[in-house]
């Protein structure tokens, strides 16, 4: 799909911009060049390649030509989003849970940011911030989701098991749909995001709820604990033995006990 007909096609939704691309390195670097060049709010950057898309630690994202979604969002946040940046994430890993339940699928969160379809990574999600002094300028939400049995790299190159949208629905999926349909439930939850509405709808998607994990900080030896929830920043709420202990956003890895 070129840009004016992409253009068209997202007309219901209001955004304050676009930039398709055929194919780029980043979208999410892209976002945020634009975003320090006045890109408004509610601007998309999107592309049918990635060649050089990045995960949380900067893991490579990978985005084969028309077989996967990557696209990228930039916000200006209000204050209550600068006061609480850390849900942004769980905004689009929201309003993706509810674009895939809209096909018939049945997806979780697994924290920080991956969605889930059967305990496989079907998407992953990278928030980025943009600052001027010690005000946030704007938010650059990326969202990258195999569409098409093509996105999913041979098992051998995975650190976790992943999917496709299309071989979890056992037939093909239009990815555009799912573009349009996922910006339209993000514009829903933002307005919901400062109520606690946002963060609940987070919590009941939340993969492993009360089951054993492991979580490393960085180079730390693993955390074990069982899943309680989450604190009102996003942050993963564990009951190790008989205390609670909070783990903040950062230099996380996570997986089943």
């Amino acid at each position: 799909m070129d840009s004016t007909t992409l253009q068209k096609f997202l007309s219901p939704i209001a955004l304050g911009g676009l930039r398709h691309f055929d194919s780029i390195g980043s979208t999410n670097n892209e976002a945020l060049a634009w975003a320090l060049n006045g890109a408004a709010d509610f601007s998309l950057v999107s592309a049918d390649e990635q060649t050089a898309g990045r995960g949380r630690s900067r893991r490579k994202w990978v985005t084969p030509r028309g077989a996967a979604l990557a696209f990228s969002l930039i916000l200006r946040p209000s204050a209550s989003e600068s006061a609480s940046p850390s849900l942004i994430t769980g905004l689009g890993a929201v309003a993706l849970v509810d674009a895939l339940r809209s096909l018939g699928l049945t997806a979780q969160i697994k924290w920080p940011n991956d969605v889930l379809i059967n305990r496989k990574k079907v998407a992953g999600i990278l928030a980025e911030t943009s600052w001027s002094g010690d005000k946030l300028e704007a938010i650059v939400l990326g969202i990258g989701v195999n569409v098409l049995s093509a996105s999913v790299p041979p098992p051998a190159e995975l650190s976790f098991p992943a999917t496709s949208v299309e071989a979890e629905l056992g037939q093909t999926s239009e990815r555009f749909d799912l573009l349009r349909n996922t910006l339209q439930l993000i514009a829903h939850w933002r307005e919901r995001l400062a109520t606690g509405e946002l963060l609940e709808a987070w919590n009941q998607s939340l993969a492993y709820k009360g089951q054993q994990v492991r979580v490393w900080q960085g180079a730390e030896t693993a955390l074990i604990g069982v899943v309680d929830g989450l604190e009102a920043d996003g942050s993963l709420r564990l009951q190790v033995d008989d205390k609670f202990v909070t783990v903040h956003f950062g230099e996380i890895h996570l997986r089943p006990a």
